[in-house]
This record gives structure tokens, sequence and C-alpha cells, in this order.
């Protein structure tokens, strides 16, 4: 059945998922969101017929989805939707964005093959205008096979256990379109230069003319704060003077909204775009990693965004806000994201609630001397980086974890790539290029640790002259190396540690984990997780941060703050206290 479809600007609509903006740092009133139901079909070639139908943008292998199964390996799963384009709807140039979908897509309108994308994790478009008619038929075909060792996977596997979690295939972020004018926007750069009270944004445009004008236009509830305009050209700047700028950070997450307007020669408004900035500073200074010129004390935890009824996808906007409410809750300011590209939703609500996180990439478990899989990643890791860079709550990229997937000397080559790319891409952050694993290259130094006795782990952490696990002056490879000579030039942090399981909350049963022994009550945790604490933050003079494991539980892993369903597991209270513990030399 064909369907009219509507241009909501974030609305709810009863019966349909995931109707809020998709980007929204990016707001365009030509918006047509296309989630919902789709025609759904697994087969080898041209399905002759659709027989199911799944709800969109859940995975297949998720309840929400309607279907909740996994399909075999390297089945083609096919998608149809049938719609109309709005009366009034702009046609210049209409575009087609798919959030992520996992792993090869393949996009064909009205039976034009238009585009074929690699990638899980990265978001991506393709301009549809000339496959477009009256009546229209959007099919895509998605295949993705776990024994593929060219592409990235995260946590997947087939057969789940200890921590590693259910497969996701398919479409799994929203998919939707656009209308834009053939001399719009194709994205900004954003760069907020507190020091010199100005913001820096550098324009691509689709396509551009002699006499275009790009306006920036700032904004304080309502009321314009700054102004600048500049010709439209290619990569060249617009440099727009922010005086007394009020600054964000977790403490006080004030966003500026912003008007970007492309204009041609006649003052005619190609193109407008809503965004929004948050004027912050990250850099480093000797062992500290400060934010605003302030050393911050980074509390984090780790968040690998499984859900148990939608898996990687949230069930709704409201449940990305929540988990992030929740962490703060518990005594963190930010999030180490884990194994797992977070769509630009839970950015827009880290920069809205004032949670500092760090985007990392799917790496796990892969040879990255195939040059297929370098490739691969290197090629995906970069469309991610430009995508997120503009958010003011994205703090450090963490391309690697540990040392798997970089598995010989070879790989150093490999890694410096990545890191240089990074800071290519994007100077204004720095680069941990692997975490808690070998050292090549990097902008400062992590660690993994999840000894459970707090006076073995303060001992551990810092003795005499030894670091616990940070990788040596001149790298190392050895996978089993924990004490190496480090000189505490670079900031350091134990970007993972605790993962305690409570025996009280979870009794033993099935596959279910923790690190260690689990503890035995309620307060048995508290006092393992206090001691754990301060084991870390007694050594605030040389080490600046922690990532504590976990958030929630995930599946069969069940060392979680809250429980997976996000039910509270601990006096939550008594919890934040511990993790808020007071760390010398830091303000907050």
């Amino acid at each position: 059945m064909l369907q009219t479809l509507t241009t909501p600007r974030g609305e709810t609509l009863s019966g349909m998922p995931w109707q809020v903006y998709p980007r929204p740092q990016m707001r365009r009133d030509s918006y047509i969101n296309l989630n919902g139901e789709w025609d759904f079909a697994v087969s080898s070639g041209n399905p002759e017929t659709f027989d199911m139908r799944i709800l969109v943008p859940f995975c297949p292998e998720s309840r929400l989805s309607g279907i909740g199964r996994h399909f075999e390996e390297g089945a083609p799963l096919w998608y149809r939707r049938r719609f109309l384009l709005p009366e009034g709807f702009r046609r210049e140039r209409v575009l087609l964005h798919i959030g992520a979908a996992d792993q090869i897509a393949e996009v064909f309108v009205n039976g034009q093959h238009l585009c074929r994308h690699e990638g899980g994790y990265a978001s991506f478009c393709v301009d549809i205008t000339e496959a477009l008619a009256e009546e229209n038929e959007l099919v895509i075909r998605c295949t993705d096979d776990l024994h593929d060792q060219a592409f990235p996977y995260g946590k997947q596997v087939m057969n789940r256990g200890g921590m590693w979690y259910t497969p996701v295939s398919g479409i799994w972020q929203t998919v939707w379109m656009e209308a834009v004018d053939d001399m719009a926007l194709e994205r900004v750069q954003v760069v907020t230069d507190i020091d010199n009270e100005q913001i820096v944004v550098i324009p691509t445009y689709y396509n551009v003319a002699g006499g275009n004008t790009l306006s920036v236009e700032v904004r304080d509830g309502g009321k314009v704060v700054a102004h600048a305009e500049s010709a439209a050209v290619q990569g060249v700047p617009v440099v727009v003077a922010l005086k007394k700028a009020k600054l964000w950070s977790p403490e006080s997450p004030f966003l500026y909204d912003v008007v970007y307007e492309v204009k041609d020669a006649e003052g005619k408004t190609l193109d407008r775009v809503d965004a929004y900035v948050g004027m912050r500073k990250v850099h480093i200074d000797g062992n500290k990693i400060y934010l605003n010129n302030k050393p911050y004390y980074q509390r984090l935890v780790l968040d690998q965004g499984f859900y148990p009824d939608g898996i990687w996808t949230a069930p709704s906007d409201e449940a990305l806000k929540h988990d992030i409410e929740m962490s703060k809750a518990a005594g963190f300011n930010g999030a180490r994201l884990h194994q797992k590209v977070f769509e630009e939703r839970f950015h827009y609500w880290a920069d809205k609630l004032g949670y500092i996180v760090w985007g990392e990439m799917a790496s796990w478990d892969k040879d990255f001397n195939s040059v297929a899989a370098a490739r691969n990643f290197l090629s995906e890791w970069g469309n991610i980086v430009v995508r997120d860079r503009n958010h003011p709550a994205l703090i450090v990229w963490t391309p690697f974890n540990e040392e798997f997937g970089v598995p010989s000397n070879e790989a150093g080559r490999f890694l410096t790539d990545v890191y240089n790319e990074t800071r290519r891409l994007d100077p204004t952050r720095p680069v941990n290029t692997v975490s808690g694993g070998i050292y090549v290259i990097s902008d400062f130094c992590t660690a993994h640790c999840y000894e459970q006795d707090g006076a073995r782990l303060h001992s551990m952490l810092f003795d005499g002259e030894k670091f616990y696990q940070p990788q040596g002056p001149n790298g190392g490879f050895e996978r089993a190396i924990r004490k190496l000579y480090y000189d505490g030039s670079l900031p350091y942090l134990l970007d993972e540690f605790g993962g305690i399981k409570c025996a009280e909350t979870q009794p033993e049963g099935g596959n279910s984990w923790g690190y260690g022994d689990a503890a035995p009550t309620r307060e048995d945790f508290y006092k393992r997780l206090e001691a754990l604490v301060k084991a870390i933050v007694e050594h605030s003079d040389k080490i600046c941060g922690f990532c504590y494991t976990q958030l929630t539980d995930v599946e069969q892993e069940q060392n979680g703050v809250y429980y997976y369903d996000r039910g509270e597991k601990f006096d939550m209270g008594r919890v934040k206290a511990i993790f808020q513990m007071k760390a010398e030399g830091y303000e907050q």
C-alpha cells in the first residue's frame, strides 16, 4: 500500500518509532522520517514476495523489530518501503540518509541501484533525485557475515557468552530523507576558540556559485549575540567573534543556538540550517587533561549501548536521555562509549545534559595486518570522526581497545596511520589510540586493571617509579606486559576497572559473570567499590581519572551499576558518594 509521508520536526507520531530529528546539529525543515513498518524478506536473490514485516529502525534480532531472530550469516536481508512524496516537498536534490546498517547496505529506488555502503557503524546518504517518480519504491538490501574478518564487529558473536553479546544485522538507526538546494551546505566543521573569543566555521557545500554568501548567526535564548557573513567558498572559514562567551562544561552545559544561511547574489536564502554549539576547549598540559583551561578529573563509566529489547537501538529517544541521567545519578561525569559507535541523538543528549564522552570504534578480534580490514577500518573511522566532531561533549577519540586486532610489530604502522588520520580530521581533541593496550603513538596513556582488592590496586598503580601497564616510551607489543617504565610525562588514566558482580543482586546461574569473585552482599559491594575508587583517587597527582566497568548489566555480563533493564540494584546515593570521592588538585 502506498503511504503519503508527512514532514514532522521532532514530533512523536503514534505507532511510528524514533520520529525525533536524527541529526540535531544540522536541522532542516525539509525532513521526512521513514521509520515504521517495512516489508521484509530474506532471500539470496530478488525476493518474489516480502513475506514478513519489520519495524525499522530495530534490527531483526531484537524483540522491538517484531521478528526477534538472527538469520543465517551472510543471508541477504531485504527491506521495502513504498511512498509518495508530499505535496510541496522540494525536489532540487533529495537525499536518503541511513543512520547505520550492519554491514553492507545497497540502495535501490524504483529498481535503480544507487549505492553500496560498507561498514555497520557510520551514517551515510545517497542522492536519489534522478530515480524518483510520482509513486516510489525504496528497497534496501543488507548483508552481514560475522565470519568475514575484513569488517569490525565489536562485541558481536554468533554464540554469546562472557563479554560477547547478541549480534546485530541490517538497519539499526533511523532512515530518513531531506530535500536540499544544489548550493546547500553539505557539512560544517566548528572550532570553538575560547582563548581568542571566537567560533571558526569551516564549510563544505554541495556546489558553489559566484556571489553566494554564508551567514552564521549565534543566538542566546532567541537573542542574536554574534553574527558574521562571508563569501561561500569551499573550505574557507567564517570567523564569528563571540565576546565573554558562556562556556560549556558538565557542571554548566550551556549551548548557543546557531543558524546557517546560504544566500545567492540577490540575497535569496538557498539553504537554512538550525544547529547549536558549545564553547569549550580540551587540551593536555603535562600529565593533566584540561577542560576550559582547568585540570578536569574524569569520572567515567563504561557504556556499551545495549538494550534488552532493542539490542543496539534504544527503544526511544527518551531512553537515551535516561541512560545519561542514570549515569549522572550514580556519580559519573561522563562515559567511555565502548566498542560501538553511538547515534547522534546520544551525543545530542550528552551535549544538552552535560556529560563528557569518549568516542570509540569497534575493533576487537580483527587482524589489521589484513589490507582489507585496515582499509575498511580507516575509511569508516574517518567518516565517524567527521560526523561527530562538532559535539562539545565528545572530548577524546579512542580508535582501538586493548591489543586485540594489533597482534604483531607490523601493526605499528597501521596504528600510527590511524592516529595521524584522526588528528588530521580533528586536531581539537586528544587521541587515545589504544585503550589499555599496546603503545605506539598516543596523546596520553591508559590501562585496564580488574584487581578486586583495593590495597593491592593502590600499590599496583604506582610502585616506586613504575606505573601499572602503560606502554613504555619505545613501544612494546608483548600481550602480557603489565609493569613497564613510564616517566609520567603524559596524562594517565585507569580507563577500565571494577566490574564487580554482587551475588545478592544476581545469584549464580547460567553463564552469568563479573570480574573476580562476586561480592556476597550489597554491603560487601559498597566496601569493595569504595576501596577500589579510593586506591585510584589517592594517586590523583599522577592519575587523572578513571572509567568503571560498567553502567548496566549486558545480557550475561552482570557487573553493571544498574540492571540490564535499567532498574536500580543499589543505594545510588551511596554509589554516587563513592564515585565522587574527592581527587586532590581538581575543583570538581
